[in-house]
């Protein structure tokens, strides 16, 4: 119990300095397809005990991203974290890696365990849980610390519900050559 207090407050820390915008931004160019492959091999044991089919697809050029690379993890280790706790057993997880004209974008669709009686923005509020019967792991914090860090690096973050099927989609500016 105190290991998981100590993430808790640990989290509860971040998510403050992120929503208050209190956090420095060093960015960089980053190639968002391999940031994925990269969380991907770190989750892999967790992956395959959740019992998931993770279907990664990306544009034929990656887009490389304007971004501070501490905090793209974050949001990406939130984001496959809940994949994982959330995801219905035996069902596939797409990952999507595309651009727009200004931003790269990961687009993440898994079919959810239990029901999502919940709007997207109540997700976003802190201490909220997709699955209110949880009482193990996880802060509730992890969406609101993933919505503040892209949004302090210039981005966007987004979240859609359509019955079972939940999907967060994060828009990163993309790099400039100078």
């Amino acid at each position: 119990k105190s290991l998981r207090l100590k993430h808790l407050v640990e989290d509860l820390i971040e998510a403050s300095k992120a929503s208050s915008g209190n956090l420095s931004v060093q960015t960089e160019k980053i190639n968002l397809y391999e940031l994925i492959q990269q969380a991907y091999g770190e989750f892999e044991d967790k992956i395959n005990n959740a019992q998931l089919d993770i279907r990664i697809q990306v544009s034929d050029e990656p887009p490389m991203i304007c971004a501070d690379g501490k905090h793209m993890w974050r949001i990406i280790e939130n984001l496959l974290s809940n994949v994982v706790k959330y995801s219905l057993i035996n069902s596939r997880v797409y990952m999507d890696i595309t651009a727009s004209d200004t931003h790269g974008i990961l687009t993440i669709k898994n079919i959810s365990s239990s029901p999502l009686d919940m709007t997207p923005e109540q997700l976003t509020e802190r201490f909220v849980r997709g699955d209110e019967s949880r009482t193990t792991e996880g802060s509730g914090l992890g969406l609101s610390i993933a919505q503040s860090l892209t949004a302090l690096q210039g981005g966007q973050f987004e979240i859609q519900i359509d019955g079972d099927l939940f999907k967060t989609i994060v828009k990163i500016p993309l790099w400039k050559e100078e």
